[in-house]
């Protein structure tokens, strides 16, 4: 058993907003609510994350863990290789994503926290799901267009990134997933690898479901018309984890917004003051109707120091803890290894099914001689 070694972690308090509701997709066949309720989701080992990662993704998580969820969440290291990275830069990655998953609240004793790479079963069940699909299919995905469209020569990766998704998500039979808005599409192919599955083999893998983070997908502070992101040449276009309460409030400021000085809240016509009222309501537990009520009398400039200052509140606490767990490695490395060790006898069980089922399970060798007799006769 891992010793319990997590910081404190309070969970913000739920007060009701009307802004990022769960939603979900239903599947109209083998509906997952005939299968034990499991979530799983993952997040590749890039760096340090920014406010909309965590807002909209690993907060959630959390939430579902402190809601008595089934939940198991993953470190997808093998995704982050469809561009080789650097293996020091990747190795410290992969710690510090640990750290600051733990930093935000994931507790490894009531969620199993692993690497995808320490359980060999991904790749495997990724191979056999690759031999159920097409590459017409795979090259129709928005992911595959998004990152092959300035590439010369497009590895084979990219386009089997989906497929090992699916594995991901498959193996552990997971019934939810937790998403943004515009990753619905990628976990459609899950749902059509598992059909395939199913009404080849018989039933063995639960039909997805999304579980839709309406409304929480955050925009770019200098370019409200397109989604935060790291990989943005302007450094102030998003707030990191771990920038400091004096960077924050530089960025807050800088922020694009308009020509009207009032606080409202209309993602279309005034996506820029949107944005920081989304982020204002994600960070205090408030909604959009209760902030704009309390800016009225107030400027934009103004109201950017009131969301600058919420800001600074909700994160310090997160990167003072993303600080303390970084200082111990050995620690990190434990709580990876058994929840690694965790996962892997899922994937056992799941994998020896699958190739039951599949005929390639040779190593059963009393099941083998069996067929083969029964072929004799």
């Amino acid at each position: 058993m891992l010793v319990r070694r997590v910081l404190p972690f309070v969970v913000p308090s739920r007060r009701k907003s009307s802004l990022i509701p769960f939603t979900r997709t239903l599947s109209t066949e083998v509906k997952a609510t005939s299968w034990p309720r499991k979530v799983f989701s993952g997040v590749q080992p890039t760096g340090a994350l920014h406010i909309g990662n965590y807002l909209g993704a690993v907060k959630r998580w959390v939430e579902l863990q402190e809601a008595g969820e089934d939940v198991t969440y993953c470190i997808v290291d093998l995704h982050s290789m469809t561009i080789p990275p650097d293996p020091d830069t990747l190795r410290h990655n992969t710690l510090q994503m640990t750290a600051t998953l733990l930093a935000c609240g994931i507790d490894p004793n009531r969620a199993t926290l692993f690497l995808q790479s320490a359980v060999p079963q991904h790749a495997e069940l990724s191979w056999i799901l690759g031999c159920l699909t097409t590459m017409a299919r795979l090259t129709h995905l928005p992911q595959y267009k998004e990152k092959s469209a300035n590439m010369k020569e497009i590895p084979l990766g990219l386009y089997l990134y989906p497929v090992l998704q699916a594995a991901d998500i498959m193996l552990y039979k997971a019934t939810h997933v937790p998403v943004g808005e515009d990753q619905i599409q990628q976990l459609q192919l899950a749902q059509s690898l598992a059909r395939a599955f199913n009404n080849k083999y018989g039933k063995t893998f639960p039909l997805c479901e999304t579980l839709v983070n309406a409304g929480s997908r955050l925009k770019s502070l200098r370019d409200p018309s397109k989604k935060m992101s790291k990989s943005d040449p302007d450094p102030k276009s998003c707030i990191m984890l771990m920038d400091p309460p004096d960077v924050v409030l530089q960025k807050v400021k800088k922020s694009v917004t308009d020509f009207k000085s009032e606080v409202t809240f209309d993602p279309e016509e005034r996506p820029g003051v949107s944005n920081l009222v989304t982020i204002h309501s994600m960070v205090s537990g408030k909604s959009t109707d209760e902030l704009c009520q309390e800016a009225v009398g107030k400027n934009t400039g103004q109201y950017k120091l009131a969301v600058a200052e919420a800001l600074i509140e909700h994160l310090r606490p997160i990167r003072e803890r993303i600080e303390q767990y970084s200082r111990d490695g050995a620690y990190l490395s434990s709580v990876i290894e058994e929840g690694s060790e965790r996962a892997r006898a899922t994937a056992e069980r799941t994998i020896d099914e699958v190739k039951e089922k599949i005929g390639v399970n040779c190593f059963n060798v009393g099941r083998l001689r069996w067929h083969v007799r029964r072929e004799n006769k």
